[in-house]
C-alpha cells in the first residue's frame, strides 16, 4: 500500500483501503488542521461524499470511546453506509515540519 501523502503539516500514510476508497484530491480538499491532534483518520464516502473522522491510539491525552482505533471496524460496521468504500490513514509521528 504505501502510499504517503502530505497533509498541511504531517504526512500520513494509507495503511487500509477498501473498494477503492482513497481519493487523494477529495481527502485534500476535506482535510483540516482539526485533524491534526488524531493518529489516524477514517475516510468513508456516503451518498458520493467524502466523510473524515479522527481516530487515536489509546497512549493519544485526547483518546475516548467514540475517538479509539480499535473500535475502528464497528464505527465503519455501525455509522457508515452498508459496504461503503472507505480508507484508513495514519499519521507518521516525525513527519512535522519545523
Amino acid at each position: 500500500m504505501d502510499k504517503i501523502v502530505r497533509l498541511e503539516n504531517y504526512d500520513w500514510r494509507l495503511i487500509e483501503e477498501y473498494k477503492d476508497g482513497y481519493d487523494e484530491t477529495a481527502l485534500k480538499e476535506k482535510y483540516t488542521d482539526y485533524f491534526e491532534p488524531y493518529d489516524y483518520i477514517i475516510g468513508d464516502w456516503s451518498y458520493g461524499k467524502l466523510r473524515l473522522k479522527g481516530f487515536c491510539k489509546k497512549i493519544n491525552k485526547i483518546c475516548n470511546r467514540s475517538n479509539d482505533i480499535k473500535f475502528k471496524d464497528e464505527y465503519i460496521k455501525d455509522l457508515c453506509s452498508y459496504e461503503c468504500k472507505y480508507f484508513v490513514m495514519e499519521k507518521i509521528k516525525d513527519s512535522v515540519k519545523k
